[in-house]
């Protein structure tokens, strides 16, 4: 999961008021049941010793936001008298509304709650060119049209020398705009980093295209069965079709992508022939890994009673410690306990790190229960028993 928008919460100091907030409102008194729960929210931080600028400008924030209804949910972080961050989210949480008053945000509740899926690059094609979007956590953005040669197009049936030769020319000019979409396609996804591309339209063209294109976006590449470029019969059925393939395969890259790197999770946890660990697992580990930038991805399971444990931290994303008295790591005099989950999405964030929920793998056939231990762990960017290179800093974990 990409949280690199956390960002501006990451470095600045707190304590944090954490709200995760339901925006479904669909009955006539919508307005009043809002103000109503943005006040228990209010009610809920006080109770948890929340100053009053922070419990204000969380429910001047919360109020306001009740004119746009767009989203399913919200979630806010705030300090110091304001809200620093306010995203929206792709699922309303639980029982309407979370708040949380703590030393550091709490962002564990953000991997079920956000839009973890990939970003896709979608190209509705026909024999003249293609419309281009991007669908992603962020939404849908237009990323403009492709234009082939718009003549010769079309094929005319007879068997004479100057038809059998205008018919190759339509054939060069399929051809030529099948190419000049795949070179496009190839630019854009250069630019935008989608994960996935998804060809829609018509079928002979889209083939073409998929056959043009360079190896790394053919392997990402998949052609729909829905899905036109311009107005035609059943558009909306098709569109919506569409839309429901798209979210499958975002969602079916997910979950591929979490039991692969379980899988090298599972293989990483166990030393090699000379004593190397490239995986760790439990809090005392993790603590180690991400006070010297050693993690790459981090694992989290949801119900791991490790997510709750106590950990010590000081300013800094990477000042975590088990103990309160390890100041030669914590670098602060005063120190402050805070949730072992907060603590390593925090430093995770900070240098980089994936994030990954395995939660949505417990029911998988293959998954094993109890994985990993504590629901804590983490691909490493250099193993234990062995330093990274010389002059780096560590970089992606072994293949």
């Amino acid at each position: 999961m990409e949280l690199g928008f956390l960002n501006p919460i990451i470095d600045r100091p707190g304590p944090w008021a954490s709200v995760y907030f339901d925006t479904t409102w669909i009955t006539e008194d919508a307005a009043a049941r809002h103000e109503l729960a943005a006040r228990r929210v209010r009610d809920q931080l006080k109770e948890q010793g929340a100053d009053e600028r922070a419990c204000r400008a969380v429910y001047d924030t919360l109020v306001a936001s009740a004119r746009d209804s767009r989203t399913p949910g919200r979630v806010l972080f705030a300090a110091d008298g304001e809200v620093v961050l306010d995203e929206p989210l792709a699922a309303p949480p639980p029982n309407g509304q979370q708040a949380f008053w703590g030393p550091l945000p709490h962002l564990t509740p953000l991997l079920d709650l956000m839009d973890a899926a990939p970003s896709c690059l979608v190209a509705r094609i026909d024999r003249t060119g293609a419309d281009l979007e991007l669908r992603g956590p962020g939404g849908t953005r237009d990323l403009g049209q492709v234009r082939g040669d718009d003549h010769p197009l079309h094929v005319t049936p007879s068997s004479s020398w100057h038809e059998r030769h205008f018919q190759n020319s339509v054939e060069n000019t399929w051809e030529r705009n099948a190419g000049v979409i795949a070179e496009a396609l190839r630019e854009r996804r250069a630019d935008t980093g989608a994960d996935l591309v998804v060809l829609a339209g018509d079928g002979r063209e889209c083939r073409a295209v998929r056959d043009r294109l360079a190896t790394e976006v053919k392997e990402v590449c998949h052609i729909a069965e829905h899905g036109v470029r311009g107005p035609g019969r059943n558009q909306a059925e098709g569109e919506r079709k569409l839309d429901e393939e798209i979210e499958a395969l975002r969602a079916d890259h997910v979950r591929r992508h979490a039991a692969e790197v379980m899988d090298r999770f599972q293989s990483w946890r166990v030393p090699t022939d000379d004593g190397r660990v490239s995986a760790a697992e439990g809090v005392p580990a993790l603590v180690d890994a991400v006070r010297e930038h050693r993690v790459a991805a981090l694992l989290i399971r949801p119900d791991g009673p490790d997510l709750h444990r106590e950990v010590w931290v000081g300013d800094g994303p990477d000042q975590v410690a088990v103990r309160r008295n390890d100041v030669q790591y914590l670098g602060d005099t005063h120190p402050v306990s805070a949730r072992a989950d907060d603590a390593l999405l925090r430093a995770a964030v900070a240098g980089g790190a994936e994030v990954i929920s395995v939660g949505p793998l417990a029911d998988e056939p293959d998954t094993p229960g109890g994985l990993p231990v504590g629901g804590l762990g983490a691909l490493l960017r250099w193993p234990y028993g062995g330093p990274p290179a010389e002059g780096s800093t560590g970089g992606q974990p072994p293949s």
